[in-house]
């Protein structure tokens, strides 16, 4: 399907450009409850969409519970998308604060970034989101309010309920999507109860097509993603310091993926195109990066200004 070769999109700013996938988390080490209610969870809700118009991201889906949040985005870099990661933890930050007087509750929150590099990693990935709705007891992924997962394979008919978000006035952007930017050119609705309607802002003909616009195997996936696997991989692994026998395992996975060889019998030109993908998506140290690239240190300093 070659879903991760650059898809060329129209982005929030209204030039097109080419993309690629990434998988964000936000979650404090510490499991803070990050989402006290569900106007907590309406606000971040609306703080990823606000803040992927800032940062020229596309947000194909999302979930929100109460101590953690995920979220797929279409980006033109990692440094875009890691970008974007920063503004919504900043912004709901601030909002958090304004709410409950309290400014270290999310001190420790971390933003963590995956570029996803390969269709099977793709579709996991958007099937994993979804689920982390079971985290907060819900017994219905339809039924829950703060996941994008209602808005794939169905028509939401509008009847004249919902309202579009760039009708709304500038006291009501602040008062309902809690930013004082100018909304007026985007295409998100709101339901009768002022929530974010999905389907009017997720990138829905991206996922269908991950998915083969084949509904039942959208909900295949969703069923049979390996939840401690992905929890690792995007959650856990991320911010774990490894041993050099264990980073260098990570690495070969990596590598076989990529270049269907080990690291240690890739050439430089390969290594060179790995070496800022790893460094930017695993906990890792320069040294240790030399030690198991078989490069000098210096080299790979060299290589990590370059990106």
């Amino acid at each position: 399907m070659g879903l991760i070769r650059p898809v060329s999109k129209i982005l929030p700013d209204g030039t097109v450009s080419s993309v690629f996938p990434f998988h964000l988390s936000f979650e404090g080490l510490e499991k803070a409850i990050i989402c006290r209610d569900d106007g907590d969870c309406d606000t971040l809700v609306k703080c990823i969409f606000v803040c992927s118009k800032r940062k020229n991201v596309i947000v194909i889906i999302y979930a929100v519970v109460s101590n953690h949040a995920h979220v797929a985005v279409l980006a033109r870099t990692f440094t875009e998308a890691k970008a974007f990661g920063e503004e919504v933890k900043r912004t709901y930050s601030q909002l958090f604060r304004k709410k409950y007087g309290e400014s270290k509750v999310l001190r420790g929150t971390d933003a963590n970034v995956q570029s996803i590099d390969t269709d099977w990693y793709l579709r996991n990935v958007l099937a994993y989101i979804p689920r982390n709705a079971y985290d907060n007891g819900a017994e219905s992924l339809m039924d829950y309010k703060w996941t994008g997962f209602r808005a794939f394979f169905r028509t939401v008919p509008d009847n004249g309920r919902l309202r579009p978000v760039a009708k709304l006035t500038r006291r009501e952007w602040r008062d309902i999507m809690h930013t004082g930017d100018n909304l007026s050119n985007v295409p998100w609705k709101l339901n009768s109860d002022d929530e974010l309607e999905p389907g009017s802002a997720c990138d829905i003909h991206y996922l269908e097509k991950a998915f083969g616009n084949d509904e039942a195997f959208f909900y295949r996936c969703i069923g049979s993603v390996n939840v401690p696997e992905m929890t690792l991989k995007l959650v856990v692994s991320p911010r774990k310091m490894k041993t050099d026998e264990e980073f260098y395992k990570e690495i070969e996975d990596v590598s076989m993926r990529w270049f269907m060889a080990g690291v240690s019998s890739l050439p430089l030109s390969k290594k060179v195109r790995l070496i800022p993908y790893i460094y930017h998506t695993m906990k890792t140290t320069i040294p240790q990066m030399a030690r198991c690239f078989g490069i000098s240190r210096d080299d790979i300093r060299r290589l990590l200004c370059k990106v």
